[in-house]
């Protein structure tokens, strides 16, 4: 018995003898409750797709901050705000919906980021492979601090004003009528998400950033009813994700940022079959529709 707790001590503390599994656990915690709390909002207020539109249009901002020698996370936000603005103001002049014009502008950015590369002098030197996937084992300790930063900075802003955080993201229209500033509130959520995105460009990457954003509230949702606990669900699901994920990556020699949005897609099927509210295999009609598809896969397999 003692050999066996000694082999699941080893399996756990080897990853953390190596400095970078580390830095990559800590910055993958951070991530999972600051994703988790921004997820929240983008779920109840369904701006899921914004977020991916974001994700994508960062790319624009890399070459340019990059040839003006400043952070790549500076021209990422800058890129991400502007994309969202663009998004906002075409919407509001036009009888278009949302999701078309955010194809539109989603497409556009992405394109101008590829065609700044090509262009601008230097900006060729960008890793792209890891711009989209990531490359959380490459984190270094100030991109750690930067996002405790922006995690800490959000979580508290988040705290301050829930209240009316909430009233904005339930009902808009009541929050206005209430005399809540509901453009500054877009504008501040705007600016959550895209600074959310540029904190998990180095974990998951462009590709990748959506399903950290949506997977731990979407999983939290099918557990609780209240915002705040969808939250806090949502943040240990985000951060044991990441745990577990980096653990795969470790010891099956698999790309970390892939292991952990596989992780995440876990945890949320996990709660979509066993959910005590809602689960798909807890409820009696859904076991009974559950039971009725496999019976028909049955029949047409036996055909």
């Amino acid at each position: 018995m003692l050999h066996g707790n000694t082999v699941h001590m080893d399996w756990i503390v080897a990853p953390l003898q190596l400095e970078f599994m580390r830095t990559a656990i800590a910055i993958g915690v951070m991530l999972g409750i600051l994703c988790s709390v921004v997820g929240s909002f983008m779920l109840v207020r369904q701006m899921g797709m914004l977020g991916d539109a974001i994700s994508h249009s960062v790319l624009a901002g890399l070459p340019v901050a990059y040839v003006l020698g400043l952070p790549l996370s500076v021209g990422a936000v800058v890129a991400g705000v502007l994309s969202a603005l663009m998004l906002a103001w075409i919407e509001s002049n036009s009888k278009l919906k949302i999701d078309t014009v955010m194809a539109l502008i989603l497409s556009t950015f992405l394109a101008i980021g590829v065609t700044l590369v090509s262009v601008l002098p230097g900006a060729n030197r960008i890793d792209l492979i890891h711009v989209l996937f990531g490359n959380i084992l490459g984190v270094t300790r100030g991109e750690l601090w930067l996002t405790v930063a922006i995690a800490v900075s959000i979580c508290l802003v988040t705290a301050l004003f829930y209240k009316e955080l909430l009233l904005y993201s339930l009902d808009p229209v009541g929050a206005q009528a209430a005399g809540l500033p509901v453009r500054w509130y877009y504008a501040g959520s705007i600016t959550a998400i895209t600074l959310t995105v540029v904190a998990s460009l180095q974990t998951v990457g462009i590709l990748l950033v959506i399903a950290m954003l949506v997977g731990p509230a979407m999983t939290a949702y099918l557990l609780v009813k209240e915002l705040h606990e969808m939250m806090l669900w949502g943040a240990a699901i985000g951060a044991s994700a990441s745990v577990t994920g980096m653990y795969a990556s470790y010891y099956l020699d698999v790309p970390s940022g892939a292991a952990i949005v596989l992780m995440v897609f876990a945890f949320f099927f996990l709660a979509f079959l066993f959910s005590p509210s809602q689960g798909l295999l807890t409820q009696p009609s859904s076991r009974q529709r559950a039971m009725r598809m496999l019976q028909g896969f049955a029949i047409w397999f036996n055909r």
